[in-house]
């Protein structure tokens, strides 16, 4: 049994005995990330420009709000709603320009092709506007660290036999894990092994199934 800065942290989740392994990573990484942001880096500046770039999803705010640290809280919301209202408002300005320009646009050059329609014209302007909208930069941190695990869990189970001993006698995973892992699953194994890798997995979800 071989650890490893890298795999240590794979180890401890299946030694867990979870109804997932992958799932408790991800609570696991979800809830460092959380403390990191409003621990000592809440005033490091190379912190506050990442956040003020990407923001928070609304599931993660609320986990920082949970966290009772309001001033640091308040700080890089404070920073990240300046930057966000700066972008907005060049967007929104965006908006109104191309909603002007299409709406004065005539028939003929509408039907011709010579103007776009206002819902084609103004799909580049909403985009904008949703893109303020869709960036978090926890869940890119976790998602980053997520692939990261993956690949160890593959390294794991391909060469360490006491790791694939303990995962085929494990619980699995969740469903929506083990459909990535069964989608990431030819990228690292081959052969008979991925063969035994999936009805192992199979195996596992009828099981975990049955016994729900």
């Amino acid at each position: 049994m071989n650890y490893h800065i890298d795999t240590i942290p794979v180890w401890e989740a299946i030694e867990l005995d979870s109804e997932c392994l992958l799932c408790a990573l991800h609570r696991r990484l979800e809830t460092g990330e959380v403390e990191r942001y409003l621990g000592a880096s809440v005033m490091e500046p190379d912190t506050r420009i990442q956040v003020n770039e990407k923001g928070f999803c609304g599931h993660h705010q609320a986990m920082l709000y949970a966290v009772s640290n309001r001033l640091g809280h308040a700080l890089m919301l404070q920073s990240h709603l300046t930057e966000t209202r700066q972008k907005l408002q060049k967007a929104l300005h965006h908006v109104e320009k191309t909603a002007r320009h299409a709406s004065s646009a005539s028939l003929l050059d509408k039907l011709s092709g010579k103007e776009p329609s206002p819902k084609k014209a103004l799909a580049p302007c909403v985009g904008e506007v949703e893109k303020l909208l869709s960036t978090c930069i926890v869940c890119d941190s976790i998602k980053s660290n997520m692939q990261r695990y993956l690949l160890t869990f593959f390294h794991l189970y391909k060469h360490e036999k006491d790791f694939r001993k303990r995962f085929e006698a494990s619980k699995g995973v969740c469903l929506s894990h083990a459909a990535e892992l069964l989608r990431l699953a030819p990228d690292y194994l081959s052969g008979d092994e991925l063969a035994d890798f999936a009805k192992t997995l199979c195996r596992l979800e009828n099981e975990a199934m049955d016994r729900m």
